[in-house]
């Protein structure tokens, strides 16, 4: 089932959580809705689940106007935070509780549980209680429990936060491989933004209500629409020089550094951050003049800090191509990608 979103908005009073938010999620993906905290995730999430009304706006299910309908008719299947078990049921009684709400008959209902506990793997769970199971296994259980009424739409609200990194890393992956086996349309709330790379179709990024980006992982990551967008993203953070362009050159604010940088459509004069992603600097014995700072080891990988004028920049550096010590001085240059150039006030991009 395709959802759209046209020109959501709701206010709780003054606050305005959703601002005139427009998207369109396609039938059998997975999207995710991410943003630090407060951007208004879940209070989209919320709207399109039709707990709390719109302000304003509409909400179509395929090409059906459902901004009115209730939770109940809109056949979603919804995974809280915190997961939501019947303490009191098993797990089969959790599973089965929403086709027991919907009357369908005691055989059916047990032998489509049954076929979902396989789905999520908790089929050796079923006579368990929710507090004899650990927080990946009940996380599966609420998966089910949503699954098994055959939802048009699924929601799950960070769903992965309750767990530990390794917990969270199996699970994210089996959500996605159940995702892709139901081929549920499904919207997944994260403020991750490694969990939303690794577990979506599109990503729909949110900073204050406003949408700032609808894309793709890779085209999010690659070309970012604006200055939030290119900082949100990206481990480490990209790093942020703040200067001016002044004939051909970007000049760093205080002046210390001067770097070549062809940018026809930027603005000369105006404050501008040139913002250059860790695996976007590589050394190059023509290139500009750096000081090692620092150097971290991570695996495989090793992250130098280098200064740059009044500036420091965190690098990428392979250990088998490159040896760098601290206080060793290094020519860099930047590569053709992963790197981008904004307007410091509006964020737009020039580059």
């Amino acid at each position: 089932m395709k959802v759209t979103l046209n020109h959501i908005t709701k206010r709780f009073g003054k606050t305005t959580a959703v601002d005139g938010l427009s998207a369109t999620l396609e039938d059998g993906r997975l999207t995710a809705l991410l943003g630090p905290s407060g951007c208004g995730k879940t209070t989209l999430l919320n709207l399109l689940a039709g707990i709390i009304p719109v302000t304003g706006g509409k909400v179509f299910f395929d090409d059906t106007d459902v901004t009115a309908w209730p939770p109940e008719k809109r056949h979603i299947g919804l995974v809280f935070q915190n997961y939501a078990l019947y303490p009191h049921m098993t797990v089969m009684g959790n599973i089965c509780f929403p086709l027991e709400i919907q009357h369908v008959p005691k055989p059916d209902r047990l032998e489509r549980a049954a076929e979902i506990a396989r789905l999520v793997h908790v089929e050796e769970l079923l006579l368990r209680r929710p507090d004899e199971l650990s927080g990946g296994q009940q996380q599966r259980v609420a998966i089910a429990r949503a699954l098994v009424k055959e939802p048009h739409l699924l929601l799950l609200d960070e769903p992965l936060s309750n767990l530990d990194a390794r917990l969270r890393l199996e699970m994210r992956e089996e959500i996605r491989r159940i995702q892709r086996r139901t081929g549920v349309t499904t919207v997944f709330v994260t403020h991750d933004q490694e969990e939303a790379m690794s577990i979506s179709d599109e990503i729909i990024l949110m900073r204050d209500g406003r949408l700032q980006q609808n894309a793709t992982p890779q085209t999010l990551y690659r070309q970012p629409a604006n200055l939030f967008a290119a900082a949100f993203l990206g481990s480490p953070p990209a790093n942020q020089l703040y200067g001016k362009l002044q004939e051909g050159f970007f000049i760093l604010e205080d002046q210390s550094c001067r770097l070549p940088l062809a940018a026809e459509n930027a603005p000369e004069g105006r404050l501008l951050v040139l913002t250059v992603r860790a695996e976007s600097l590589v050394p190059d014995p023509d290139g500009f003049d750096c000081g090692v700072e620092d150097i971290f080891e991570i695996g495989k990988e090793e992250i130098a800090t280098l200064r740059l004028g009044s500036a420091s920049l965190r690098v990428y550096v392979s250990l088998e191509d490159v040896k760098l010590t601290k206080g060793d001085a290094v020519r860099m240059r930047f590569r053709q990608r992963g790197v981008f150039l904004f307007d410091a006030e509006t964020g737009a991009r020039y580059l």
